[in-house]
């Protein structure tokens, strides 16, 4: 039997069926030189790719993490993103928040992707299945990447963090595929971004 909270029960409930869309599919660019980072590299760049794009157990084809300590593995094969989210952040900073310029791998439209319990599933296109495993946590390397003051507590602050996932059904992204969450979480206790929210500024990781 479920400890979670009759509230937060019917709230995750209450997602079953959403529904949005994906705006683009982001993959590696080229990697960056890091020279403050402990690999000296990053692979932050993303980019949207034209093409289908395969995704299987840890992430899509043709992206890499750099620093595979603290970026990708099977719990954070994939990064996404509201676009929503990156419309608000491109007033903040008075610039552009392209797809993939958070690192992202899937920028998400029409759905609250922070709104997602850890264990929820995702649908996208015909056979992908996703699920939901944590925020993300931002760390010095993103910091320096976007060059903005500040930028790693401001990002973590602002609960607006972008959601990881697991792969439980390996398939084909596309920009424009749909996306309907299928499965809501069996114990649900905090959101993503509440879990986000609640680590507070001192879970930024300063040293990546």
């Amino acid at each position: 039997m479920s400890d979670a909270s009759p509230t937060c029960l019917l709230a995750a409930a209450d997602r079953l069926g959403l529904t949005g869309t994906v705006e683009a599919v982001c993959v590696v660019d080229q990697l960056v030189r890091d020279d403050a980072g402990k690999v000296g590299v990053t692979a932050i760049d993303k980019r949207p790719a034209e093409e289908p794009v395969m995704v299987r157990t840890f992430g899509l084809h043709g992206d890499v993490q750099a620093d595979r300590q603290h970026h990708g593995g099977e719990e954070k094969a994939v990064y996404a993103y509201s676009d929503d989210d990156a419309a608000w952040w491109a007033d903040q900073l008075g610039r552009d928040v392209p797809p993939g310029a958070f690192g992202e791998n899937l920028r998400i439209a029409g759905l609250d992707v922070d709104g997602a319990y850890p264990g929820e599933r995702w649908r996208i296109g015909e056979r992908l299945v996703l699920e939901a495993t944590r925020p993300r946590i931002p760390c010095a390397t993103f910091g320096r990447w976007m060059d903005e003051p500040g930028w790693v507590k401001r990002f973590l602050q602002a609960g607006r963090p972008g959601t990881y996932f697991r792969v439980v059904t390996p398939g084909e992204v596309r920009a424009g595929d749909p996306v309907e969450v299928v499965s809501v979480a069996e114990a649900p206790e905090a959101t993503i971004r509440e879990i986000a929210t609640a680590k507070g500024p001192a879970a930024a990781r300063p040293g990546d």
